[in-house]
């Protein structure tokens, strides 16, 4: 998969495919359907499927700390894209100056003349532009004029209810990991680097990998029973995500103790899938009580296993 960062990367190459717009935050199974759509379309024209995001996202930019919380970064963005099969992404800078471009810009710029887009599929509920100033019918009738077909894809339901973003963030606040991976289509992981920490967790008989979040908010917290890759063979462990409310913690963070190892392991890139919540982040009264709750969490994950391999 292509990866374009910015407009200005844009060649005469890059003319002429099927494309889509849009956050893709999760890429749950709506989106999942809609890139599904998209590259049948592309094989049916014989050109690559082309898929615009935004870095940070319109509402971070908008809004900063003040937005949900965001289910994957850009890293896990692609990386779930790639297994999807679109052929290329191109990131735009969300700052002052793509904020302030007319939709009817965005079209003509990006999409006629940067891109030759020979076929548009967006979301039924998708708003771009200054002021959110355009919408499925502007596209339409931008593609009435230039040549090229525009489709929205109607809402995904799982039970009831659509499928969304918010309904993922809302699952995993509520720690229903099961209904969260039906929405998405995958199991909710995290990827990141482990970084040095104050090494609490080894004073305490539980060393843990250390592995900053850099969102503006989780979408879950709490203790839970994981599998970690990156090391070799998956691995499986307890983790906290959260502040670390004990030891007067700030920044939310995600430790990682793995059952049965002790390699250093500074600086590798490690994807936590997170399959069972055990409970919520509390604050003890003592770090020896946390030790003491650490213990039965590490029990309580590896039972979990357990029951899952005897099923």
């Amino acid at each position: 998969m292509e990866i374009i960062r910015g407009m200005h990367n844009l060649r005469d190459r890059h003319r002429g495919c099927v494309a889509t717009i849009g956050n893709f935050d999760g890429v749950h199974r709506g989106h999942k359907a809609l890139l599904a759509q998209l590259r049948a379309r592309g094989e049916a024209l014989g050109v690559p499927t082309t898929l615009i995001t935004f870095e940070p996202q319109p509402r971070e930019f908008f809004r900063g700390r003040e937005v949900p919380a965001r289910l994957t970064r850009l890293r896990e963005k692609l990386w779930l894209l790639e297994r999807v099969g679109v052929d290329r992404v191109i990131c735009l800078p969300f700052n002052e100056k793509l904020a302030s471009m007319s939709a009817q810009a965005i079209v003509d710029d990006l999409l006629i003349r940067a891109l030759g887009v020979r076929y548009l599929m967006v979301g039924d509920d998708f708003r771009f532009g200054r002021g959110r100033e355009g919408d499925f019918v502007l596209l339409a009738a931008a593609g009435a004029r230039h040549g090229f077909d525009v489709d929205r894809l109607s809402t995904l339901a799982l039970g009831e209810e659509r499928v969304s973003s918010t309904r993922v963030r809302n699952a995993l606040a509520s720690g229903d990991l099961l209904l969260a991976e039906r929405l998405l289509g995958h199991r909710y992981f995290i990827s990141g680097r482990v970084v040095y920490g104050r090494q609490l967790g080894r004073q305490l008989g539980v060393p843990t990998a250390n592995v900053p979040l850099k969102r503006y908010r989780t979408a879950l917290e709490g203790v839970f029973a994981v599998e970690v890759s990156g090391l070799g063979p998956v691995r499986r462990g307890v983790a906290n995500i959260g502040v670390r409310p004990t030891v007067d913690g700030r920044e939310p963070l995600l430790e990682v103790h793995l059952f049965d190892f002790a390699d250093e392991i500074y600086g590798r890139l490690l994807t936590t899938t997170f399959r069972h919540k055990i409970r919520d982040e509390w604050k003890f009264e003592s770090v020896d009580a946390l030790k003491a709750r650490i213990d039965v969490d590490i029990v309580t994950a590896g039972d979990f296993f357990a029951t899952e391999r005897g099923a």
